[in-house]
């Protein structure tokens, strides 16, 4: 039988040293049932985070597996020199959902390509390279995303044909404007958009993208009504506004389909990825078709919409639709947050627990500060898989649990993980 340990030895050798594992002792993932997964040795976990919010409705979905079995029986591949059946029906589908009127759809293999490719055509369209986003952003690992992403540990670059700018609102918890209510806090944010537009631009930026749950970091939640304040302030300007909605797209903030949705506005352009293959590599941007049609040149995409993806990608919208998912999160995410709470009253070290739906997440800290305890959360992710849970880590500082899991998931398993949780929070000092 081969064993975590002698994977972990195989990897060093042929992957990057940058190339990130949790876990003290890492585990290889073999197989997965619903919310369940079992490592190589066979041991049983519960899966809270879903190989990073992307297996979506859970592992060996029947009517997902029936649709990648049946499509790849068919025909693997194609590419978007041919017409597509299954990418034309699952583009209808994404227009419809989108919110964005008289849209059209291009898809990537991944969230990462989905935004360069917003970017592409909001720089394209508006003939300018600058471009606005929040402070503690993560917006993928390429030349271009790497640009617009403001936390140091994942920005191996400053290099860039892009002039980016970056603004406060994002997370509350670390700014200067921490402990204002939620009107005051908007207000105070979007004076500061209005400054480095005025002191820091040309005055012609091309757009500004946000995350409207911040992923990577930490979950970090702003008030809602924020990104439509700002886009107030966008609109006077001609700048286009870009949701990144790769981890709060399809339902799981519980509240809405999509993250911007809380914030009373329409984007110009919307990224999606992570979740909508429910593991399936699949990502794209849609927008308004006067920007998606301002490309000056040919371009296609090898792997984007292929027909495998796009066929279990449509199993997966529909699934979604006909076990109101959406619901589920809501529910699920409120009982969650209950668990989370409780375990972190009186707590010193932990400094919030925030999120919305099935998106929520734990800050620790030096007890009594503000000041982010990575150790205490390492220890924290090491006693919850322990104990047989599987949760992710995240934040500008590494101090964050992030706990996301499936949107199929069960009371159950809500409150099982969260008495693992609670045990863990109890034994770490």
């Amino acid at each position: 039988m081969t064993t975590n340990r002698e994977l972990r030895e195989r990897h060093r050798k042929v992957a990057p040293s940058w190339l990130a594992v949790y876990y003290e002792e890492p585990i290889a993932i073999a197989a997965g049932e619903g919310r369940t997964v079992w490592d190589v040795e066979g041991n049983e976990y519960l899966d809270f985070f879903g190989g990073i919010l992307t297996t979506m409705i859970g592992h060996n979905v029947p009517e997902i597996t029936r649709a990648i079995g049946e499509q790849a029986a068919r025909l693997l591949h194609s590419s978007t020199l041919y017409l597509s059946e299954p990418m034309i029906e699952l583009a209808e589908m994404i227009v419809a959902r989108s919110g964005i009127p008289d849209a059209k759809v291009f898809f990537t293999p991944s969230g990462t390509e989905a935004n360069d490719a917003a970017l592409l055509l909001a720089t394209t369209y508006r003939r300018s390279n600058q471009v606005l986003a929040l402070r503690n952003s993560y917006h993928g690992r390429s030349f271009t995303a790497i640009a617009i992403t403001s936390h140091r540990s994942w920005s191996p670059t400053s290099v860039s044909g892009l002039s980016v700018n970056f603004v406060h609102g994002g997370y509350p918890l670390r700014t200067p404007f921490r402990g204002l209510d939620d009107d005051a806090y908007i207000e105070a944010s979007v004076a500061d958009l209005e400054q480095v537009i005025d002191m820091m631009t040309s005055g012609d930026v091309a757009c500004f993208i946000a995350e409207p749950i911040q992923g990577v970091g930490g979950f970090a939640t702003p008030p809602d009504g924020l990104l439509g304040a700002f886009q107030k302030i966008l609109a006077d300007h001609g700048i286009l506004f870009v949701s990144d909605e790769v981890q709060t797209g399809w339902g799981r903030t519980g509240e809405n389909y999509w993250g911007y949705q809380a914030h009373g506005v329409t984007p110009d352009l919307l990224t999606f990825a992570k979740g909508v293959g429910n593991g399936v590599a699949l990502g794209g941007v849609v927008g308004r078709a006067e920007i998606i049609d301002s490309l000056p040149a040919n371009s296609i995409s090898t792997f984007g919409g292929n027909p495998l993806s796009c066929a279990a990608a449509i199993a997966t919208l529909r699934y979604l639709d006909e076990h109101d998912l959406q619901h589920n999160a809501l529910a699920m995410g409120r009982r969650l947050r209950g668990h989370l709470e409780e375990a972190a009253a009186g707590v010193e070290w932990i400094a919030e627990v925030r999120g919305k739906g099935l998106m929520q997440a734990i800050e620790t800290v030096e007890p009594g500060t503000l000041s982010p305890s990575a150790p205490r959360a390492a220890r924290l992710s090491e006693a919850c898989k322990a104990r047989s849970l599987l949760i992710g880590k995240g934040g500008l500082y590494g101090n964050v649990l992030r706990i996301a899991p499936p949107l199929t998931v069960t009371a159950a398993e809500v409150d099982r993980a969260g008495e693992i949780i609670a045990a863990a929070i109890a034994g770490i000092d």
